[in-house]
């Protein structure tokens, strides 16, 4: 378990699952099936879905780029979370958003594979939280151009170097959406 005394609850993550952020990500439409599948498995297992909202001067607030996508919809119960950092913990309420309900281990979806997801599941880890995350349920866009990777390859590698990250007192796995029960 993780090192967060009197944490035991998980939590769904879906970080940045917006129509500005994912309209070119690779396999845009089979990860966010995926991330709808895992949405129905938590709620459907009472375990909490947690939205993350990205805000910024290419993502403006209240904007059709900012909304999340039309295939997911938030439960008006469910914690939304608005940050303006890749790194979901920084400068937002999310800590306390983990800690009001126990949650000392995060499964985590979304997107941007390399910028928001990587610095949010390194953020949780160093936090102390378990951290899994979901293989098929994380996706990119293409920044090759730019000297990066494909996104393919993108998403392979942190696939593969997050399965064997480890730390004292905390795990972090890779596991696909078919293999997350809760």
């Amino acid at each position: 378990m993780s090192t967060l005394a009197d944490r035991p609850n998980t939590a769904l993550l879906v970080v940045d699952v917006q129509n500005g952020v994912v309209a070119e990500a690779h396999e845009r439409d089979q990860v966010v099936a995926n991330i709808s599948t895992l949405v129905g498995k938590a709620r459907a297992g009472g375990v909490p879905v947690v939205w993350v909202q990205h805000s910024s001067e290419n993502l403006v607030k209240d904007s059709d780029q900012w909304q999340f996508v039309p295939e997911l919809s938030r439960d008006g119960s469910e914690a939304l979370v608005h940050k303006t950092f890749p790194d979901s913990f920084e400068a937002t309420d999310l800590e306390d958003v983990l800690a009001r309900a126990g949650i000392g281990h995060l499964i985590v979806s979304g997107a941007q594979t390399d910028e928001c997801i990587r610095s949010t599941i390194h953020g949780a880890f160093v936090r102390g939280y378990d951290v899994t995350l979901v293989g098929d349920a994380h996706t990119t866009e293409n920044l090759s151009e730019y000297g990066a990777p494909t996104p393919d390859k993108v998403i392979a590698h942190t696939n593969l170097y997050w399965q064997y990250h480890r730390a004292p007192g905390r795990t972090a796995a890779v596991q696909s959406t078919d293999e997350v029960t809760f």
